[in-house]
């Protein structure tokens, strides 16, 4: 009943604090940058109030027609978007410009202060205590769990292979959240558990969520936002990821050593825990935040980037051949090794080529910590939001020659040195760089080993066929279906 009356009283004061704030040398800075028309006080407001599919169409078209930069103004709150890679680097690089922009608060109650949502000296603290988590000496070690995950990847797509078609966000997502389970955490999850399926599903949820929230600024404060239905489905929802994250911490406690002198590196959560038992700035609830962190990261992002692959192997079967052939050249009919999948040059270039057409994580939001002067001729103010598209910067035909087109020889060496160092970003760059990156790219790798010695895989999607909704990673609207024919056949 009051809710309509807190968020008028909320428009209101969000409109007399933008008009006050215009002028200045923050709005000097910004009226000089390109930005697409609007309306006036509302600015670009209507440009994004839209489903989440159209919310997605809207970046991307405005990327295109703006390139390499351009500027949003929505009820006073004002962003500068870039495309071009010499202007991404200025910001990567720049520990001034480290801080995570206000987007990311709305992770706060579900992510905490974690890895990925902290900043300054927490941040710093939090990367120095997790580094070692992933470290050579235990991605070695995980290389077992990921063969033992994608056996049991492989046994449910035989299972299914005889359908017209697999939907591999399903087995997909299911893999890589067994995977991270059994790493990172040290936790085998069994994959009957209803509660891990209401986490996927929660994970999807929260998403949606926070896509409906972003364009609407009168939702900004949480005590207005947590009074709509949406505020109180967050809320359900909320509950269903921290009590999985709570039953995986309490499931690998059981287990805790009274001493970790055995072992020099520890896997990511029993290195918190042992941090905690010997008095480090690190609480249960920094614990969690981590957990939260990466159970999330650790599989959402591959398990979308791995579905990709997969769509774009299906669609290129000279591609998905030669990787059969330098699978039978490297492995010899043998289990992946650490080793030997370093050794899968070809392999690693589809996946990177895959990444480039569809980053896991499409954009990057920063706040300018001083004045930018980009490489482009203009000036981004300090304290703005500044986004780092990375979806446009990759499909950006200034930066890849017929950038649609699926060719994994791009990162052939002597490609790579032709382009500009920050052209390609889809673990981002700089200091904070996703810390899981090689995490992802071996355990991606065993997984096609085991896929492709087993399947061939057919289209049934074409690239073109999938639509994309705006949320926290790249997510198709609906399914990604891929025909799986046994080689045996």
């Amino acid at each position: 009943m009051f809710v309509i009356p807190i968020i008028l009283c909320a428009v209101l004061l969000i409109l007399l604090v933008s008009t006050l704030r215009r002028g200045g040398r923050f709005w000097e800075c910004l009226d000089q940058i390109p930005r697409p028309p609007g309306y006036p006080i509302i600015g670009n407001l209507f440009d994004f109030m839209k489903t989440p599919e159209q919310m997605f169409l809207s970046e991307r078209k405005l990327a295109l027609e703006y390139y390499p930069i351009f500027s949003l103004n929505i009820l006073g709150s004002a962003s500068v978007n870039l495309i071009n890679p010499e202007d991404i680097e200025l910001v990567l690089t720049d520990t001034k410009q480290n801080t995570k922009s206000f987007l990311y608060n709305f992770l706060h109650s579900w992510l905490g202060t974690g890895l990925l949502t902290s900043g300054g000296q927490k941040w710093q603290n939090r990367r120095k205590i997790l580094t070692p988590a992933f470290h050579f000496n235990i991605l070695q070690e995980f290389i077992q769990i990921f063969n033992e995950e994608t056996k049991g990847l492989v046994d449910d797509l035989e299972k299914e292979c005889h359908k017209p078609f697999i939907d591999v966000v399903v087995p997909i997502t299911q893999f890589t959240l067994l995977s991270i389970g059994e790493t990172a955490m040290g936790i085998k999850l069994d994959s009957e558990d209803k509660d891990k399926d209401g986490y996927k599903s929660a994970v999807y949820k929260i998403g949606r969520l926070l896509a409906y929230r972003t364009p609407r600024p009168w939702f900004y404060n949480d005590a207005i936002y947590s009074l709509t239905p949406a505020g109180r489905k967050e809320k359900k929802v909320l509950k269903t990821l921290h009590t999985f994250s709570e039953s995986v911490i309490a499931e690998r406690k059981k287990y805790l050593p009274n001493s970790y002198s055995s072992r020099k590196r520890l896997a990511m959560l029993d290195l918190l825990l042992k941090y905690k038992a010997e008095g480090a700035n690190i609480d249960d609830k920094g614990i969690r935040e981590e957990v939260d962190t990466f159970m999330f990261e650790g599989h959402d992002t591959t398990s979308m980037a791995l579905c990709f692959c997969l769509l774009l192997l299906a669609n290129h079967k000279d591609a998905q051949e030669e990787i059969l052939k330098e699978m039978e050249t490297v492995l010899d009919d043998d289990t992946p090794t650490y080793a030997k999948l370093q050794e899968l040059k070809f392999m690693e270039r589809c996946i990177k080529e895959s990444l480039r057409l569809f980053p896991s994580v499409p954009f990057i939001s920063r706040v300018s910590g001083s004045e930018i002067k980009t490489k482009t001729g203009y000036t981004i103010p300090k304290d703005c939001m500044v986004n780092l598209q990375i979806y446009d910067l990759h499909h950006s035909p200034h930066v890849f020659p017929d950038p649609e087109k699926f060719d994994p020889d791009r990162f052939l060496p002597e490609n790579i040195q032709k382009r500009h160092p920050f052209a390609y970003v889809p673990f981002s760059a700089g200091s904070r760089n996703c810390i899981g990156q090689k995490f992802a790219m071996l355990e991606m790798k065993t997984a096609l080993c085991g896929i492709l010695k087993k399947f061939v895989l057919e289209p049934i999607d074409t690239p073109k066929d999938i639509k994309f909704v705006a949320d926290l990673v790249l997510r198709p609207k609906g399914s990604i279906k891929v025909k799986f024919v046994p080689r045996h056949d």
